[in-house]
């Protein structure tokens, strides 16, 4: 089975934009062991698909997506060793590693309740557009485990600040939509009935700019995090003259002086 035709959940393209809907209504679109690793194996084929230049990823349902299914990976891992937890807790962070290296942006589609895992996938995601039913949580510490899972601790402080940050972690209470949105986590809120359009429209955008400036950037953010600002700066200049390089960069010059829409190849 080709990492491109999923049995877990949907995948398909139309143009440049593929979509990956989460497809277990009834259970909530509860992850189990085989969507973990079909979603790490997608993300991780898509970095090699040219005609895809942006994805978007959603759910179908009430739900985005609530977490680990509890019959089908909570259960079972109480009868995992300790070595076999590890590598399912490896697993998890393996799919979010492969969402940061995929050099497309992915927009989140949060279509409603986004918990647990969901919540983390959601933060991978390069840009969160939620409906107004999509409150969050990051669930982890209401069931006796670390609020720091799947890259949390890491991504969460950096959008909303530390002490915002401790609190939804350290808690593991439903963030409401308009509250993630107000404070950082979501970029945009929208009505339930809007949210593939605009998530379209929003891809759609991506698309159609410069792919190798927009993996540039997405990459950037991701390893400056880490940086101090004179590191920083020095990757900037030489990214920059990297890009200047690119034709890309004359394209665009050249419709502005031609006063005609860039053509991105």
């Amino acid at each position: 089975m080709s990492a491109l035709s999923p049995r877990s959940f949907r995948y398909e393209t139309a143009g440049p934009v593929a979509t990956i809907t989460l497809d277990r209504p009834d259970r909530l679109n509860a992850l189990t062991f085989e969507v973990y690793e079909e979603l790490r194996d997608l993300f991780a084929a898509l970095a090699g698909e040219t005609s895809v230049r942006a994805v978007i990823l959603t759910g179908n349902g009430r739900a985005f997506c609530s977490g680990g299914d509890v019959k089908e990976i909570i259960g079972p891992l109480f009868e995992r060793d300790p070595a076999g937890r590890l590598a399912f807790t490896r697993l998890t962070c393996d799919l979010v590693r492969q969402m940061r290296r995929l050099p497309k942006p992915i927009v989140a589609a949060l279509n409603g309740t986004v918990a647990g895992a969901g919540a983390a996938i959601a933060l991978a995601s390069d840009f969160r557009i939620a409906a107004e039913e999509a409150k969050i949580a990051f669930l982890f510490v209401k069931v006796g485990l670390s609020g720091a899972d799947m890259g949390a601790a890491f991504y969460l402080p950096r959008y909303v600040g530390v002490g915002r940050a401790m609190e939804i972690l350290a808690l593991g209470e439903f963030v409401e939509a308009r509250e993630a949105e107000r404070i950082g986590l979501y970029n945009k809120v929208v009505p339930k009935d809007r949210l593939a359009a605009e998530a379209r429209t929003l891809a759609e955008r991506l698309a159609a700019g410069p792919a190798f400036a927009i993996e540039m950037t997405k990459s950037l953010i991701d390893r400056e995090l880490a940086m101090d600002v004179e590191t920083a700066l020095a990757l900037e200049a030489e990214a920059q003259a990297i890009c200047m390089e690119h034709s890309d960069y004359k394209e665009a010059y050249e419709a502005f002086v031609a006063r005609r829409a860039p053509k991105f190849r």
